[in-house]
């Protein structure tokens, strides 16, 4: 199966093309040469020999992360579809960072790290050797200063943003290379408004006050 991923979620946009195999072609774009999401995806296209009409499935990391990065990817993905009828996955960032981990040989207890902003920080933990990577403790939000007083010198800390709190930490992010191969086992795929962003915080909404008539 032809593959297009998109991980907007982090600092580190990247987009990856796989054609089936093992070869995965990606591009990365650390912020510094501010691509556009169009261009990524036209150049990781060509990397793989690949028209857009051949692409049959668009996986999508769902964060946590950048809100604005992910809605950018749904939007890409759920109009892809529209026009043409591609399948859509969603897979969870911090499942991919886990797994970047594990081709880092990082084993053990491994927790991992995404600024929520507003002095707080998801954090899940993930059980990971050479053949496993498997979620011990789901995704939650966590205080900085709660993090902070519990946190201990001999855990594993990873993520995008991890040396900010946790400066032993191993900076990883999620990748659409991996996002890419982990589509290759999965066969939930889910129409392009189910897609939605892991934001575990509840929404509330102020309503507006009556309109007033000034004479």
């Amino acid at each position: 199966m032809k593959i297009l991923a998109l991980d907007f979620s982090s600092p580190q946009r990247s987009v990856a093309v796989t054609d089936g195999s093992e070869a995965v072609a990606e591009l990365v774009d650390t912020g510094s040469q501010g691509m556009q999401a169009f261009g990524m995806i036209e150049n990781a296209l060509r990397q793989a020999n690949l028209e857009r009409e051949q692409i049959e499935c668009i996986v999508i990391g769902l964060g946590p992360g950048s809100y604005t990065g992910i809605r950018s990817a749904l939007s890409i993905a759920q109009g892809w579809q529209i026009g043409r009828g591609v399948k859509l996955l969603g897979i969870s960032s911090v499942e991919a960072i886990a797994h970047e981990a594990q081709a880092e040989k990082i084993h053990g207890k491994v927790n991992i790290i995404v600024d929520a902003q507003r002095r707080e920080l998801y954090l899940a933990t993930y059980q990971i050797s050479a053949n496993e990577c498997v979620e011990a403790k789901p995704l939650h939000i966590l205080a900085r200063s709660e993090f902070s007083n519990n946190a201990r010198e001999t855990e594993i800390f990873v993520g995008p943003e991890v040396t900010t709190c946790f400066p032993s930490g191993k900076t990883l992010f999620p990748r659409a290379a991996t996002l890419a191969r982990l589509a290759k086992a999965r066969t939930d795929f889910v129409a392009g408004e189910k897609l939605e962003p892991i934001y575990l915080r509840e929404t509330t909404f102020v309503k507006a006050p009556p309109l007033r008539i000034i004479s």
